[in-house]
């Protein structure tokens, strides 16, 4: 199974967050959400997992 990547530094933030997040899709979509709400004050919805989960890329070979 390939392994999906979550990366914070894509995305403007007024915290700066370097926060990456590799895994299997349904933890690095969880966990992501988790962050999402925790540090950067989103509310939890199904409309935030799905702009989470148009964000992910595949893990590149090596990293």
């Amino acid at each position: 199974m390939t392994r999906k990547v979550a990366d914070c530094r894509k995305f403007p933030s007024e915290t700066g967050c370097t926060l990456t997040i590799a895994g299997e899709e349904d933890e690095v979509l969880r966990a992501a959400t988790d962050h999402a709400v925790s540090v950067h004050g989103h509310a939890e919805s199904p409309e935030l997992r799905e702009q989470i989960r148009g964000i992910l890329e595949e893990e590149k070979a090596g990293t």
